[in-house]
Order: C-alpha cells, then sequence, then structure tokens
C-alpha cells in the first residue's frame, strides 16, 4: 500500500511540474499570504501569521508559524478557527506574545515556543489592536478603542432609536468607515512572568485623539525605551476639521514615572511616525516629512538626542529617496532602513559614527520589493531577516547576509501552488518621454509568448498618484493574471512616483492631467512600435489616480484605445474636492480649493470631466459604496456621463467594500467582469 501511494505521489509529481497551469482568479485566491515576521531573541527562531482565504465561505482567517532562522523544524504554534495574529517574542526568549479573538474580544495571550500552554495574559475590558512587550520584559504595551463621543441617541435619551449624527467638524468618515466615536488611545501594564500587575495605565487619558494614526499605522508608531523609562508614540494631536487640513503629526515622550508627556517634534509641521530607541537609550530616531500638507513627501530620518535633547533632521546627506522604516542594530551607531529606489524596495545601513567616510552603504539589490525586516541584537551581531516579494512571486521570509547582501529563503509557504503555475518574463525597459526624460517601464509577457504573434496590450495607470509601480505582488491588479490572460502588460513609472528622486516624484503637483499622462502615452507608443502588439486591440486600466488616468485619458487619447476600465477613480476635481476626507491632499495636489481666486488650473485644464465630450471608447467604472478617500459619485458621474453619451459602458458596483476589494468572492467577481469585459473589446 505504500509502495503504490509512492508510486502514485512521484507520478503526481512529475505531471505537475510538466503541466504547469496559467494563473486564475480562483488560484490567485489560493496563495496563502504571509506576514508579521518576528526573530527570536537568539536569532534562532522566526515566528510569522500566514492569512488563508477559503472562497466558499467568502473568509479569511490567521494562525501562526515558528520556523528555525536556518529554514528546518518548521510548526503551526496557534491554528484555531479564530483568528491568532501578531506574535512577539518575549525579550527572555521563553514564551511568545500573540493577538486571537478566541474567547470573544481580541486580548493578548502568550505560549511556549512549541506553541503549548496557551494562557491569557490580558483580561482589558475593550478589545486590543496592537501590543509590545518592553525591552527588558517588565511591562507590556497595547493600544485600544476608547469611547468618548456621545451619538445621537446618547444626546437625545428619548429618541433610542435614532441612527443620525450630529457633528460640528470633519472627519466623520475616513478611508472606509464612519467615526465610530472611539479614540485608539495607549496603555501600558506591568507584568511579571505572564501575570499582570495592577491596572494598565491610559497613557492619553482623556484625549480625544488617536494612536497609532488612523487607518494605516501599527505597531511601528510606538517603542519602549531599553531602560523602561520612557514610552514614545505618534499622534496626530488634532481634531474634526483641524485634522483634514494638515499632516502634522508628532512624537511625544511619556515618563513612565513622571506621568508627564513631551512633544519632541514641536516645530516640524509634516509627517513624523515611527519612534525607535537606540540600545544603548541615548538616543530616539524617527521617519519625518518636511512639507506640510503633503503626504507623500520624502521620508527622512532624525536622530535625537535625549541627554541634551537636541535633533539633528535628514542626517543622510545626498539621499534622494524616501525612507519607509528603520531600526538600530546591536551598535547604537549604527542603523538599517528600507528605501524605495529605482522602482523597488531595498535594505540600506547607515552609519551615525561622525569618523566612518563612507557611512551609506545599500545592503540588497534585489528586482524585488523588501516589505519589512526584523532584527535580533545578539552577542555575536546584528542577525536580520526580511519579507520579500516580486511581481511573480507573493511574500515569502528570507535570511540577510548583511555583508554581501545575499537572501537566503527561510519560509516556502506558496512554493507548492507555485510550481503548478506558469508565470510570464518580466522585462525592465528604459523609455524616452517626451522631455527626453528616461522612465523606467515593465513589460509583463503571456507565458509561453510567442515573438511572431500579436498581443493584445495593456496600459496599466498606476494610483497614488505617488506609488511607485514597483515589484508588487498584487492580489487584485496581478500583472502575471493580466498576462495569463494573454495581455502584455505595459507598466510605467510615470512622473509623480517616487524611487527616483524628490523633482520626480514631486512634478505631479498641480499637473496631473500634464506631463505625468505624457509619459503615459509615451509608454504604450513606444511599446506599440514592437512587431507583437496588435496596435488595433490596445486597452487602459488603472485605479484611483489610476483610474483618473483612464477617465483623463478616454477625452485625450486620440483613438489609441478599444476599451478602459476604471475602478474608483477620479472623474471631476470640483466635486472631488468637496466630498473627499483628507482635505491637505486636495489642497496639496490640486494648488488649493476651487474657489480661490485666481482659481487653480487644476479644476478647469487637468478634471476628465471637462473632456467628457470626447468619450467614444468602451468603458467599464468599477467603485465602491465604503470608498471615503475617492467618494461613489465620482464613479457614478462617469458612468451617467457614458451613458447619455451612448458610450459603451457598464457599472460594476461594490456596497460593501472600501477603496479596495478585500472580501474573496468580490475579488473573484472583480476579476471576471474586469476579464470578460477586456475580452469583448481587445480579443
Amino acid at each position: 500500500m505504500r509502495l503504490l501511494s509512492l508510486i502514485f505521489a512521484l507520478a503526481f509529481l512529475s505531471f505537475s511540474s510538466n503541466a504547469q497551469q496559467n494563473l486564475t482568479a480562483e488560484t490567485l485566491m489560493q496563495f496563502e499570504r504571509v506576514s508579521g515576521e518576528k526573530i527570536s531573541p537568539d536569532g534562532s527562531s522566526i515566528t510569522y501569521n500566514v492569512r488563508a482565504y477559503d472562497l466558499k465561505s467568502n473568509k479569511g482567517n490567521t494562525d501562526i508559524y515558528r520556523i528555525n532562522t536556518s529554514g528546518g523544524n518548521m510548526i503551526r504554534l496557534a491554528g484555531s478557527p479564530n483568528n491568532e495574529w501578531g506574535a512577539q517574542w518575549r525579550p527572555d526568549g521563553n514564551r511568545i506574545g500573540y493577538l486571537t479573538t478566541v474567547k470573544g474580544s481580541t486580548q493578548i495571550w502568550e505560549m511556549d515556543k512549541d506553541g503549548s500552554n496557551k494562557t491569557q495574559l490580558s483580561s482589558f475590558k475593550g478589545s486590543i489592536t496592537n501590543f509590545g512587550y518592553s525591552p527588558k520584559g517588565g511591562y507590556v504595551w497595547f493600544t485600544s478603542d476608547v469611547k468618548m463621543d456621545k451619538t445621537a441617541a446618547e444626546m437625545h435619551p428619548d429618541l433610542p432609536e435614532v441612527k443620525a449624527r450630529v457633528s460640528d467638524g470633519l472627519m466623520v468618515r475616513h478611508w472606509n468607515q464612519w467615526h465610530d466615536y472611539a479614540y485608539s488611545h495607549l496603555f501600558i501594564q506591568k507584568i511579571n512572568n505572564g501575570n499582570t500587575i495592577g491596572t494598565p495605565k491610559d497613557v492619553m487619558k482623556g484625549e480625544r485623539f488617536d494612536t497609532p494614526l488612523n487607518p494605516f499605522g501599527g505597531a511601528e508608531h510606538i517603542a519602549f525605551s531599553y531602560d523602561e523609562k520612557y514610552v514614545a508614540y505618534t499622534c496626530k494631536k488634532l481634531h474634526g476639521t483641524a485634522y483634514t487640513k494638515s499632516t502634522n503629526s508628532d512624537i511625544y515622550l511619556y515618563d513612565i514615572h513622571t506621568e508627564q508627556t513631551e512633544n519632541l517634534s514641536m516645530g516640524m509641521e509634516g509627517y513624523d511616525v515611527n519612534p525607535v530607541f537606540s540600545p544603548d537609550g541615548k538616543k530616539l530616531m524617527w521617519l519625518s516629512m518636511e512639507t506640510p500638507g503633503y503626504e507623500s513627501d520624502r521620508n527622512r530620518m532624525v536622530i535625537y538626542d535625549l541627554s541634551f535633547k537636541k535633533k539633528e533632521v535628514d542626517v543622510i546627506p545626498n539621499f534622494d529617496y524616501s525612507i519607509s522604516s528603520a531600526s538600530f542594530g546591536s551598535n547604537s551607531n549604527e542603523t538599517f532602513f528600507i528605501a524605495s529606489k529605482e522602482a523597488t524596495y531595498q535594505i540600506f545601513t547607515f552609519s551615525l559614527n561622525k569618523k566612518n567616510k563612507k557611512p551609506l552603504r545599500q545592503i540588497t539589490n534585489e528586482t524585488a520589493n523588501i516589505r519589512s525586516f526584523d532584527l535580533a541584537k545578539t552577542r555575536k551581531g546584528t542577525v536580520m531577516i526580511a519579507s520579500m516579494q516580486n511581481m511573480s512571486k507573493p511574500t515569502e521570509v528570507y535570511k540577510v547576509d548583511l555583508s554581501t547582501g545575499a537572501l537566503n529563503k527561510i519560509t516556502k509557504v506558496n512554493d507548492p501552488l507555485l510550481s503548478r503555475i506558469k508565470m510570464g518574463k518580466v522585462e525592465k525597459r528604459m523609455i524616452k518621454t517626451s522631455d527626453n526624460q528616461d522612465m523606467l517601464t515593465w513589460v509583463i509577457y503571456p507565458p509561453n509568448f510567442d515573438p511572431k504573434k500579436k498581443y493584445p496590450t495593456l496600459l496599466y495607470c498606476q494610483g497614488g498618484p505617488q506609488s511607485p509601480v514597483s515589484q508588487f505582488f498584487s492580489y487584485r491588479w496581478n500583472f502575471q493574471m493580466m498576462a495569463a490572460n494573454g495581455y502584455i502588460v505595459v507598466a510605467p513609472n510615470r512622473r509623480g512616483l517616487p524611487s527616483f528622486g524628490e523633482k520626480w516624484n514631486d512634478d505631479i503637483k498641480g499637473d496631473w492631467g500634464g506631463q505625468a499622462m505624457k509619459d503615459l502615452l509615451s509608454a504604450i507608443d513606444e511599446v506599440a512600435k514592437e512587431p507583437f502588439v496588435d496596435r488595433d486591440k490596445l486597452g487602459a486600466v488603472g485605479a484611483s489616480f489610476g483610474g483618473y488616468s483612464v477617465f483623463w485619458l478616454a477625452g485625450n487619447h486620440n483613438k489609441r484605445f478599444k476599451s478602459f476600465i476604471a475602478h474608483c477613480g477620479v472623474f471631476n476635481l470640483e466635486s472631488m474636492y468637496g466630498s473627499t476626507e483628507e482635505t491637505f491632499f486636495v489642497n496639496q495636489d490640486m494648488d488649493g480649493a476651487y474657489w480661490d481666486k485666481p482659481k487653480p488650473v487644476s479644476y478647469t485644464k487637468h478634471s476628465p470631466h471637462t473632456y467628457v465630450e470626447n468619450w467614444d471608447t468602451p468603458i467599464l467604472v468599477i467603485h465602491n459604496e465604503k470608498d471615503y478617500r475617492v467618494p461613489l459619485t465620482q464613479g457614478l458621474e462617469a458612468f451617467t456621463a457614458a451613458q447619455l453619451l451612448g458610450v459603451q459602458s457598464r457599472l460594476l458596483y461594490f456596497p460593501d467594500e472600501g477603496h479596495w476589494v478585500g472580501k474573496p468572492q468580490n475579488a473573484v467577481l472583480w476579476q471576471r467582469e474586469f476579464f470578460a469585459w477586456l475580452d469583448k473589446y481587445l480579443k
């Protein structure tokens, strides 16, 4: 019986290796998503999250795994039907803390290194959203929502069934949800060997502010000093309309013993985020944007001397790239960070030692995105692990050789599935723009590409507007999925995208419909010269600013394209200004409000709705009810215009999604409608 099983297994492996499949929407949902890698204090083991989705139940579940740094002895530590995530090694290395909903509300639990002996650490009255240990293990910090505002029913107790809202300022909704009358506060709790001592202390008691920053901030916004005297946190201490107009978050230092709070970044008017203490306790590092109201400004490294209360801003001279995360090494004069460079994300190191003549060094040089890293500061030095992905492979965890930059793959969560899928070639091309600049453009070819054939070709228009077309593996805008459906994909890093220096990034400001649109056309025009591109079957697709780009191209493409798809795109800049939630974004990008005198040219020259009389090409408009960044009315306005103009058009509407599409069955439907529309007009 064992022999028959072995023969069958070998036959199956042989068949699967020789009969690779093209990527499908259903297969894409089978990929398991790796995140949250954390290395043990001695550098020998790694914990990480794996999230899997079930299409039938339309749900996802997250489990926690552990693996040796060498890549062996992989085990599942926590894998109940409830979600478990956010594993953190206790500083002594003997236990692992994590979050779970196993008893209803989200609480902190601990377990042994093999997943046994699970015990509940916290019993907080509310759900916990983030947590971490202090460096010596004497405290645990966590964040939880504290209700501070009254609902309309609470203001009028004789009307208990009303669902109305009463507000005297903006920021009543953000990205994909209305404000829930609560604020995320930071708490610290004394602990001793798995037991809590006393009651948690609310560091922000009585404050109507949030840490981490909503809606995307996490544990990286909070740090504990090594001597356990201070906790630093990120907060934008503004409320209502003032909050919508500003990016002025600050780094606050809370003294645990005196209970006094100090603003360390006072006078720095842009985003200040991600505090990190040095191991010697003398420095605090954070990331800072210089320009007020500019959410896509270059992130600079700031070093604050805790003894002398002095800060040095932009400590890396002549570094023209934005930093996304940073940490100290085992040496307090050694820093490591991730920065976007030439449409990839790489790891760098910078020495704070003034005597070092070459303080900056790029460690990795992969055609890939390093998404995050973690360090173990051992007696033998710094051990680093990192998560990495590219356009053809989802995220896995690697060990980084800090001397050579080599990455050794540790986790292989998706290798069995990848072995059955045929991926297309990804090519890097440099294309000249209309103003004679070099523009990095990715070209992705269908599997089994034949240069003697002609292929329909898609221009991918990136969103942001400042977010690079990097080596990302997307579960919606997946280039390999498009290639698997028989399309060549042209993905240019047009003007306004970071990783090519500040000027290239900033050139989009007040010029949405200008050089950036010329760059897009330069890319598709150049690739369309190839004999394998069918110039009569070109399409343009994109989301957010990419959707704006599609709407703008629809009125200005001079019959280049035969089909368009715009997802959650900006259509009318005036109505967008009046309905989006963070007004600092539109103030920055539009050069002001539409009622300003003189009126910014964005509203008269760059708004797609002013060119709608030229629309003559089939267009699919996709929009989501809970998108408050680019509100639903933008998509409805565009679809209404197309219908009344007699342009072939379709509306795909999701009532339960925000700016993105996250639910499994919605995601599959999105892909089916996406390719059905393209195939109808380009095949």
